[in-house]
C-alpha cells in the first residue's frame, strides 16, 4: 500500500527555493524535511507507507502543504516558542544589573573587584552566579563616528573595487605605522632546546624608531612593504612606485586614508603619470577596524 503526496502547483523561483533548503548544510533539519514534502507533493509522487506519515495527504504532508498554500514558504519555518520563564521579575534584574555595574570600592584590580560584586549581588538576591558573570562592566570597547557627508558615497566606492574581479584589476590597502621602535637584544638569544623555549635578555639597546609603510593586496593577502625613517611625500611616492612594479598588469585600486600626503599636489601628479593607478579614500575620521570587517564580509578567497 501506498500513500500519494497531495497535488500541489509550485512555480519555478519557490522549487528552486525549496531545492536549496533541501541541499543546503546550514538548513535546519526541520526545515529540509518539509521543503521535501512539499516538492514530493508538487511532483505528485508516490511515497512508501514504511516511511510513516510524513507525506500522507491526511496527515503531516498535507498540513504542511495547507500552510504554504495559505502563508507560503516562511509557513514551514518552526513557530517562535515561548522558552522557559524568567526566574526572576524586571525589578530584581534592575537591581542587580545597577549594584553590579557600580564602581566597586574595593582596592585592587577592577576585574577582580567586579568580580567580587557579582558574587556578593547574587547571593544576596538569590540570582545565579553565572547569570551576575553575563555583565562585565570592566570591559570597555572603542567605536568611532565618521562626520563625513559623503560616507555612503566613498564606502560604496571602495565595496565596488572589491567587487571587481581579481583577474580585471587589483586592489590593495595602504597605511603607514609611525614610530616602531627599533630594538636589538645585549646578549646572543638562547635557541630552542627539548621543553624549553628559545629565550632572550630582556636587556635592550634603542635604535631609533622606524616608519612601515604597506600594501596589502586583499585577494592573496601579500604585502609589499618599505621600512623608512619618516614618513613623507618623498617616502610615499617611492613606495607607490614599487607597488606599480610588483604589479606591472591591470588596473591597480588602492584604498587610503586621508593623510596629507596621500591627497597632496605631488601625489595628484603621481596619479597623473601613472594612469593604472586610482586613489580611493575612507570617509574622514572612519576606523581602519570597521574596513578590515567590511572588507574580510565582502571578499572571499575563493572568488576568481
Amino acid at each position: 500500500m501506498s500513500r500519494v503526496a497531495l497535488p500541489l502547483q509550485i512555480d519555478t523561483p519557490t522549487r528552486q527555493t525549496l531545492e536549496k533548503f533541501v541541499h543546503s548544510s546550514s538548513t535546519p533539519q526541520s526545515l529540509a524535511m518539509r521543503s521535501r514534502i512539499i516538492l514530493a507533493a508538487g511532483d505528485g509522487s508516490e511515497q512508501p507507507a514504511d516511511r510513516g506519515r510524513a507525506e500522507d495527504s491526511g496527515g503531516y504532508g498535507g498540513k504542511m502543504a495547507a500552510i504554504v498554500c495559505h502563508d507560503g514558504l516562511e509557513g514551514l519555518r518552526d513557530s517562535p516558542r515561548s522558552g522557559r520563564p524568567r526566574r526572576h521579575d524586571s525589578d530584581t534584574r534592575h537591581k542587580v544589573q545597577t549594584r553590579v555595574c557600580q564602581q566597586p570600592e574595593d582596592q585592587g584590580p577592577l576585574d577582580r573587584a567586579h568580580a567580587r560584586r557579582r558574587s556578593r549581588t547574587a547571593s544576596q538576591h538569590g540570582t545565579c552566579h553565572a547569570g551576575c558573570a553575563k555583565l562585565q562592566p570592566h570591559r570597555v570597547r572603542t567605536f568611532t563616528f565618521s562626520p563625513d557627508p559623503d560616507f555612503e558615497a566613498k564606502l560604496l566606492d571602495i565595496v565596488g573595487c572589491i567587487s571587481i574581479p581579481r583577474r580585471m584589476r587589483w586592489c590593495f590597502c595602504v597605511d603607514e605605522k609611525t614610530g616602531i621602535q627599533a630594538l636589538n637584544r645585549t646578549q646572543p638569544g638562547l635557541p630552542l632546546r627539548t621543553k624549553k623555549p628559545r629565550a632572550w635578555t630582556n636587556e635592550y639597546v634603542r635604535h631609533g624608531t622606524q616608519t612601515l609603510l604597506a600594501a596589502l593586496e586583499i585577494a592573496t593577502g601579500k604585502v609589499v612593504a618599505h621600512v623608512r625613517d619618516r614618513r613623507t611625500t618623498v617616502d610615499f611616492l617611492s613606495f607607490m612606485d614599487d607597488v606599480v612594479k610588483a604589479y606591472p598588469v591591470n588596473e591597480l585600486c588602492v584604498v587610503l586614508d586621508n593623510l596629507n600626503i596621500h591627497k597632496n599636489e605631488a601625489a595628484k601628479q603621481w596619479l597623473l603619470s601613472h594612469p593604472r593607478v586610482h586613489f580611493h579614500y575612507t570617509p574622514t575620521h572612519a576606523s581602519w577596524n570597521e574596513y578590515g570587517r567590511m572588507l574580510s564580509s565582502v571578499f572571499s578567497p575563493g572568488r576568481p
